[in-house]
């Protein structure tokens, strides 16, 4: 250990002199001045310390990754974020005492088949490899490792014979069903919500009166509020998943009078402030007591189980079945992109191919003159109501494109 005073003409304006400077496994290590020897002395003792306890990337092991890389996304990612790396790691048991620089693709693929052996959907599967990969691509940015020989190799689950889930929601019918039972307001209210504005579980768990104007009719998401560690643990106030998130919905007539009679019913409470959360108080109701509810209401309604978040799909499947466009049901829900929205809802835009079809016959009808010389083009064109039509190309079940305009759906036809 060496700290020692620089030259005079070495002194920074605010008198700091004192420098560490040492040899560490050969390496030189020099610090930067500090106003006095005994700063100095401790940032030295730190930087050992420091030195002794870093991995040796010899003998680094994908456990011993794992963990880096937790500690440095703990001040970059969402805490929720940070808790699903936590729960990922017990999928990893079988490969974290394996030497990062004797890992190989023969490694890898045996821990796929070991994650094939559990009862998993194929989703929840590439959400692990793709949490892999991303400590892998940490290890060749910060320790330089090189993994092209593995990663390059690296592929996705696969299961062809999968059956896709069937989105469960309720139509207008069934959820007039399930609230008809609901005799409390709080929680009429609540499920209203959910069901006509679509929101996610933490936007209605975040939703405080400050964020209600009941003048303008709306409501605005600008917050979410998650359970860390799984719904037994903490809350915590968030942003929204995503920037579209943050929105403006407006409510219905029949919601807004609950609201009003709901507010006028905290108001009576000591303390109330326009910064308690709607569905609660100081705090946001709990998870447990929203599934509890809503598990109560369908039995006794005699309609189907659905999660809370169908709720949101329920909501989606009554824009789209009452003619709301794609762009319109995307900024409802606040989706950061139309194709999210068009391939979680592309069997109910399935569902009104028919309609579509019969709106491009009955402008063909009308386009086909019926004598090429007096009669080559239909004039009549702008005569067709559009409406909130929307015309869209599929293709492997899958929609591609979508026009929602009259001029972008003559264009897509190709008529002049």
């Amino acid at each position: 250990m060496a700290v020692r005073e620089v030259p005079k003409d070495e002194h920074t304006k605010d008198g700091r002199k004192w420098v560490y400077e040492f040899r560490y496994k050969g390496k030189r290590y020099k610090s930067k001045k500090y106003l006095t020897k005994k700063e100095a002395l401790a940032a030295e003792r730190a930087k050992y310390d420091e030195l002794d306890n870093a991995i040796n990337q010899s003998s680094m092991t994908l456990e011993d990754l794992f963990k880096l890389h937790y500690d440095y996304q703990k001040d970059k990612v969402k805490a929720t974020t940070l808790s699903n790396y936590g729960k990922k790691l017990k999928h990893f048991e079988s490969i974290k005492n394996i030497k990062l620089d004797e890992l190989t693709i023969q490694d890898i693929e045996k821990w796929k088949q070991e994650v094939n052996s559990q009862k998993l959907a194929t989703r929840t599967k590439n959400d692990y490899m793709k949490y892999l990969k991303s400590a892998l691509n940490f290890a060749m940015k910060w320790y330089d490792f090189n993994f092209s020989s593995v990663y390059n190799k690296i592929t996705n689950f696969t299961n062809p014979d999968e059956v896709p889930k069937e989105m469960q929601f309720y139509t207008f019918e069934e959820f007039q069903q399930f609230i008809s039972v609901e005799s409390d307001l709080k929680y009429r209210t609540l499920f209203e919500i959910l069901y006509y504005c679509g929101l996610r579980r933490g936007e209605l768990r975040g939703l405080t009166w400050k964020n209600i104007d009941f003048e303008r009719k709306e409501l605005s998401i600008v917050q979410n509020v998650v359970n860390i560690s799984g719904d037994s643990g903490y809350w915590q106030i968030t942003t929204p998943k995503t920037r579209t998130s943050k929105r403006q919905i407006p409510i219905p007539d029949i919601l807004l009078n609950d609201l009003v009679e709901l507010k006028e019913e905290a108001k009576k409470y000591y303390g109330f402030s326009d910064e308690w959360f709607v569905f609660g108080d100081i705090s946001p109701i709990h998870p447990d007591v929203l599934r509890r509810k809503k598990n109560e209401n369908a039995k006794k309604a005699g309609v189907k189980q659905i999660r809370i978040h169908d709720f949101r799909h329920s909501c989606a499947s009554l824009l789209i079945n009452n003619g709301a466009s794609v762009t319109l049901v995307a900024r409802y829900l606040g989706h950061s992109k139309i194709d999210e929205t068009l391939n979680t809802y592309s069997h109910v835009f399935q569902n009104k191919l028919d309609d579509i079809v019969d709106t491009i016959n009955s402008l063909n009808k009308k386009y086909i003159a019926t004598d090429n010389k007096t009669n080559p083009k239909a004039t009549n064109l702008e005569d067709l109501k559009f409406g909130e039509v929307t015309l869209l190309k599929v293709k492997n079940n899958k929609i591609t494109e979508a026009y929602e305009t009259t001029d972008a759906i003559k264009k897509a036809l190709d008529v002049k």
